[in-house]
């Protein structure tokens, strides 16, 4: 098998190009081609007026003689060139293996604490190789959390254990399913097509920037725990856990709604929100230390303006995905300020887990065709930020700025908004304009500055011109900020060692919210390293 890399083609070219250049690139005809495989498709628009599809594919041949007379020929002296620009290689193909393991000579199953991917991942495996995990999630199953968020979004009631954070599937249900990572690990193969066979597009297999969508996400989980039950796995929701019971520096038994569970291996892959679950391990002794994350605000425009601003006169083209950007600077203060979590066609929801306190995110469909895209933007923090040197106390630092946007935003857990020239030139809104915020249950006009860190506002107040030197009309004077996005990643880490054990022999931390992570795929993979932890001890 044969990879071929930055094979640049116009983007209303059609799937007989793509094998046209191929066969151009490797000195082959067509019949001497069996298939190939879409490995990669990404956008190269930096020339409005010739904006590029990018191609990396995994060629097999038709005939081995063929292949190997390939292969000599990319060996020669000529054909160095071409290699380096196509960076052309053989590949091996690899298939994740899972050990089966004799569960019937151990009493205790392996427990895992949280739904979200690090969880879900960690189960799937376990279940898989034969050891029946018991998940234990505080929320609710996806369907009753749907309801659960529905109201949330008509009326400002909040659920404290069933919401944009809590429950079957963790954060990421709730999201635009972002599936775009920077780490590079051959788990994520195993991780896409877990995917694919649950019901995700099969376009997120070599998309550039692959999302699912929430839409997607929603269906795809019942299939998800439908699979792990079929392999041994039991689910247990709307249970929370209370404690761990330690002897000899060893996990012995947890308690979960009062009720005492035995077990030797226990996941805790508990989200960054699990703020009551934190303080239930500083009670225990768990090792745990403060880290560096960000807060900011969610900024929308118009998604057609944003295609427009990437994509010129061909933002209207049905080949092209809807507009993203990615967006960073660093200022003179040592501040980081960057966008994140950009959702094109997608709404601002609130993230809140705790009454009295407002908190925002990102969310879209599949289709991301809502008349807004928004992105949160950032400004890093360190524990020296934060009130005191308690390892939660980055979480008292977002509570602190969850409450004061709660009053800014009235209550009901209603958000403040400001338009981004109003921010820019000091100046409380009244209205809107051509951008109307999407977050619910409502939002309130007005300043954002009494709810946002000093150095957070000015540095967003620098940041954003700058911004706009990058993608230019990005500070749009009427779009719109919402505050506040404090949740981005953990704000704590739980210290584990190189066997992934914490020190309590037996508690593994996993996934974002353990400090190990940042997204759905990174997620899953920790946690799928966790159960492979797992599975050598069980062997």
């Amino acid at each position: 098998m044969i990879r071929i890399e930055e094979i640049r083609l116009p983007i209303n070219s059609s799937r007989t190009r793509l094998k046209e250049e191929i066969c151009r690139i490797l000195h082959l005809k067509a019949e001497d081609i069996e298939y190939y495989k879409l490995i990669k498709k990404a956008i190269d628009a930096r020339k409005k007026k010739n904006i590029l599809f990018v191609y990396t594919v995994d060629v097999i041949f038709s005939d081995k003689i063929v292949e190997k007379e390939c292969l000599i020929s990319l060996q020669e002296d000529r054909y160095n060139k071409l290699k380096k620009r196509h960076r052309i290689r053989e590949m091996e193909p690899y298939n994740y293996e899972i050990p089966r393991v004799n569960y019937t000579k151990y009493n205790q199953r392996p427990i895992v604490v949280g739904s979200g991917p690090a969880g879900l991942f960690a189960g799937l495996l376990l279940a898989k190789a034969g050891l029946e995990p018991l998940i234990i999630e505080k929320g609710k199953k996806v369907e009753e959390r749907i309801d659960d968020v529905e109201q949330f979004l008509k009326t400002g009631e909040l659920n404290t254990t069933s919401n944009i954070h809590f429950g079957e599937g963790g954060a990421g249900t709730f999201s635009d399913g972002k599936l775009y990572t920077l780490i590079n690990d051959h788990r994520t193969k195993y991780i896409f097509d877990e995917f694919i066979a649950a019901g995700a597009p099969t376009e997120i297999a070599y998309s550039a920037r692959p999302h699912i969508g929430t839409d997607n996400l929603r269906k795809m989980l019942r299939i998800f725990r439908e699979k792990i039950e079929n392999f041994g796995g039991e689910f247990l929701f709307e249970h929370a856990l209370q404690d761990i019971i330690i002897e000899d520096c060893m996990v012995k038994k947890i308690k979960v709604n009062g009720k005492i569970y035995t077990t030797s291996s226990l996941i805790l892959a508990i989200g960054n929100a699990a703020r009551d679950t934190f303080e239930m391990l500083r009670h225990r002794h768990i090792n745990m230390e403060a880290k560096a994350f960000s807060i900011g605000v969610r900024i929308e425009h118009p998604r057609e303006y944003i295609n427009k601003l990437q994509y010129a006169e061909n933002y209207k083209n049905p080949k092209l995905p809807q507009a993203q950007y990615k967006l960073a600077v660093h200022l003179r203060n040592g501040r980081g300020v960057y966008t994140f979590c950009m959702c094109p066609g997608g709404w601002v929801v609130p993230a809140a887990t705790e009454a009295g306190g407002v908190v925002t995110n990102g969310m879209s469909t599949f289709a991301q065709d809502n008349v807004n895209s928004n992105s949160a933007l950032l400004v890093g923090v360190t524990p020296a930020d934060f009130p005191s040197d308690d390892p939660l106390s980055g979480i008292e630092f977002q509570r602190i700025w969850e409450q004061k946007a709660f009053a800014c935003g009235g209550g009901d857990h209603y958000a403040p908004v400001q338009l981004l020239g109003d921010f820019l030139e000091d100046k409380p809104s009244a209205s809107y304009k051509s951008v109307i915020p999407s977050y619910k249950p409502g939002k309130t006009p007005g300043s954002i500055k009494e709810c946002l860190p000093d150095f957070v506002y000015e540095s967003l107040k620098e940041a954003i011109p700058l911004l706009d030197k990058k993608l230019p009309g990005f500070a749009y004077p009427s779009a719109v900020l919402t505050a506040i996005e404090t949740r981005s990643s953990s704000p704590l880490r739980i210290v584990r060692g190189e066997d992934f054990q914490s020190n309590i022999k037996g508690l593994y931390p996993a996934g974002e919210g353990a400090g190990y992570a940042g997204g759905i795929v990174s997620s899953a993979v920790d946690g799928m390293k966790v159960a492979e932890k797992i599975l050598v001890n069980y062997k």
